[in-house]
């Protein structure tokens, strides 16, 4: 230890170093339920490339595992700590370097807050779509590490979508840029996307070029109740049948809108037991609403109610992303799925989640992104009874092999991390498993990065 921090000092400065055992608890985890977190030896805050790099040359020469994080939002332990583990935490490592109307990117450290980079860009005309429910505090290297998506998946795509070039610190502590800042560009094998959703086990991202698109006008958003489910999902295979492109299309079960109403008194009808939300960016979004809401009606909607100006369309939308934080408050702790179906399977996987609840005698929110398929099963139990608690872990995974049965994947946004390592196995296989460890010692022999993720 002594060894270790002497080393780490020779390129870092004094406020860059945690060491206070009651501090470096606070790194030790993200937002995970039933995930393994170790103690950390130290926490590192490096501002610079040279100081990750300095940390990671570190690392190599005296064989420290090192934890990458960012801001710890993250839903599946991917950023928790091992033992007497070098955590690197990029928050402050938050700059916007550039943003460039006419090449449509921008250019930005890790720690960057996902809403902030949002606001930026829109000053000059230009939007960066992906906005996880946590944007007001997420990070974008966090985002790239996870593979983040959001609530405007459905027409806009997730993270990947927008990272055209990385900068790298291996493992060794080289330095490695990949990509272009070009609108196109197909030179060697992909190893940018190679490290979206890696999770930190490839390389420390210290540098992100982004895609950006115009920034397009505000959005309506359209509300409407179903007596079931099932009639909701129906509305969502219609509406993606008719060929529209909604800016978002998000479900709500009855169990997350009345935790919404709990937590804030938003005023959603608990009568319901499924609340969608449709909205449209177009030039004309009412037209796009009205054709939407008489789709909603013919599905079996009770009732449908569109937005008449920006401001009540936010509210809506406020309400959504608040749902994770209501769930939280049912019980006293929470597991959160992340299972993404096909549309055509959405029904068959609330119906199963459901079902599932009533075999474990648990409370089981449903909020989806329901778009794209990406389901969020969340499941409140009370963390000091060890029976809930019991149950809780194995319906979680039975929601999970639902998820498989229905051909769908573990995870759409959340990422594996230590949560779902025997997921993975499953959903890949052996082949693929061998195959991914394979990429995975070809960029970290020595096994230092974020040891114990994914696999």
């Amino acid at each position: 230890m002594s060894d270790l921090l002497e080393r780490l000092r020779t390129g870092l400065p004094a406020e860059a170093l945690i060491t206070d055992p009651d501090v470096t608890a606070s790194y030790a985890h993200d937002m995970a339920s039933f995930c393994e977190a170790g103690t950390p030896a130290v926490v590192v805050l490096p501002r610079t490339v040279e100081q990750v790099q300095h940390v990671m040359r570190t690392a190599t020469e005296l064989r420290v595992p090192v934890v990458p994080q960012g801001a710890r939002t993250g839903l599946s332990g991917a950023a928790n700590a091992s033992d007497g583990c070098i955590v690197l935490s990029l928050v402050k490592m938050d700059r916007i370097l550039e943003i460039s109307p006419v090449d449509r990117i921008a250019v930005v450290e890790p720690g960057v807050i996902n809403a902030v980079l949002s606001r930026a860009v829109n000053e000059h005309g230009l939007y960066y779509p992906p906005d996880p429910s946590s944007w007001e505090t997420c990070t974008i290297g966090g985002n790239i590490g996870t593979a983040s998506g959001g609530l405007c998946c459905v027409k806009y795509g997730v993270t990947a979508e927008y990272v055209l070039g990385l900068d790298v610190v291996l493992a060794d502590g080289r330095l490695l840029t990949t990509g272009r800042r070009t609108a196109k560009g197909v030179a060697g094998y992909d190893l940018t996307r190679l490290f979206v959703g890696s999770e930190g086990s490839l390389g420390i991202v210290v540098k992100a070029a982004l895609a950006l698109g115009p920034e397009p006008p505000q959005q309506l958003v359209l509300a409407a109740e179903f007596p079931s489910a099932a009639a909701a999902c129906d509305a969502v295979c219609r509406i993606m049948e008719r060929g529209h492109t909604p800016s978002l299309l998000e479900l709500m079960d009855r169990t997350t809108v009345r935790a919404v109403n709990e937590l804030a008194s938003m005023g959603l009808p608990e009568t319901t037991e499924a609340l969608l939300l449709c909205a449209f960016d177009t030039p004309d979004p009412a037209a796009d609403l009205d054709a939407v809401g008489a789709l909603c009606t013919a599905a079996g909607a009770t009732e449908v109610v569109p937005a008449d100006n920006p401001a009540e369309s936010e509210l809506l939308l406020q309400a959504r992303r608040m749902s994770l934080t209501a769930l939280e408050n049912v019980k006293s702790a929470t597991m959160i799925d992340d299972v993404c179906v096909p549309r055509s399977r959405l029904g068959a996987m609330l119906e199963g989640t459901a079902a599932i609840a009533e075999r474990y005698d648990l409370t089981i929110g449903v909020c989806s992104h329901a778009g794209d398929g990406n389901t969020h099963p969340v499941v409140c139990f009370d963390h000091t009874d060890a029976d809930e608690s019991r149950r809780a872990r194995e319906s979680f995974d039975a929601i999970m092999a639902l998820g498989l049965e229905l051909g769908g994947t573990i995870t759409g946004e959340h990422g594996v991390g230590v949560l779902k390592k025997e997921w993975l196995a499953r959903e890949l296989g052996e082949t693929g498993i061998e195959l991914q460890r394979g990429i995975k010692a070809a960029f970290d022999p020595l096994g230092l990065l974020n040891p114990g993720k994914l696999f």
